[in-house]
């Protein structure tokens, strides 16, 4: 009897020898790592802090460092962080191109600061979209389709041409011209050639304003999109070979109920 029980002893620790060896081996690198850190007085990294609201409540939407928390979509300008500001950079023979924010929103409030060249149209997508397959809309009777990857969706004008029509509101690949600025003329003196300017974007609801300078632009009732991205564009040129860029910096958003 008492050789049998040895026997299957020996015989359950031969089956358990080869588990015991590999589980040693997994342990030893996080000990000797454990042990490291000790001697050295390390403590283990703790995750980034969100960012939290100022005063008023508004977030960054730009960390002024990099482009986390944004996407690259439709043409190839370039885009690069430079003295906390984002650039946007025209590149020839390439589509409008958009810089867009991984997240959506619905009601907020956006400020931004920005400066673009004479001669460069551009712009900044608000409650926009963009999808992998085709989209058809129907608007007012008529059947609009949207390719696979294009951004649409409303666009705060940038317009720096004798037209002044910055703050302004465009359906970019969609419906066009919302909300231009005919009406507001001062609206239209208010932007400041070759300066900083700033945008404030109110969207509650079907509700959306804009301000440039602190000048009263758009004020617009529709409610066709509800929510989307936010994006910065750099506009097509064609085949210009013209350096021309548009900067943006200060981009903070509120988030209301």
């Amino acid at each position: 009897m008492l050789l049998r029980v040895r026997r299957d002893t020996d015989m359950l620790m031969k089956a358990l020898l080869p588990l015991l060896a590999a589980l040693a081996l997994n342990l030893a690198p996080a000990m000797a790592a454990e042990k490291g850190d000790k001697k050295s007085g390390k403590q283990p990294a703790e995750p980034a802090a969100l960012p939290k609201p100022d005063a008023e409540g508004f977030l960054p939407l730009f960390n002024g460092r990099s482009l986390a928390g944004f996407v690259q979509v439709g043409g190839h300008a370039k885009y690069r962080v430079e003295d906390g500001q984002i650039v946007g950079q025209c590149v020839p023979n390439t589509p409008n191109s958009f810089l867009c924010t991984e997240r959506h929103y619905t009601n907020f409030i956006l400020e931004v600061e920005f400066k673009v060249s004479p001669t460069l149209n551009s712009g900044i997508q608000i409650r926009s979209r963009y999808y992998d397959h085709p989209q058809t809309y129907e608007w007012q009777g008529k059947t609009i389709n949207v390719a696979a990857g294009r951004v649409h969706g409303y666009q705060v004008e940038i317009d720096p041409s004798p037209r002044a029509w910055s703050g302004g509101i465009y359906d970019e690949g969609r419906r066009g011209w919302l909300n231009d600025l005919k009406a507001r003329p001062e609206a239209g003196k208010a932007f400041k050639q070759g300066e900083w300017n700033k945008f404030r974007v109110e969207c509650r609801g079907d509700s959306i304003k804009t301000w440039i300078n602190g000048v009263a632009g758009a004020d617009l009732k529709d409610g066709y999109t509800p929510s989307g991205l936010i994006a910065l564009q750099v506009h097509g040129v064609g085949n210009k070979v013209e350096l021309l860029e548009v900067r943006w910096r200060a981009i903070r958003v509120k988030e209301l109920l």
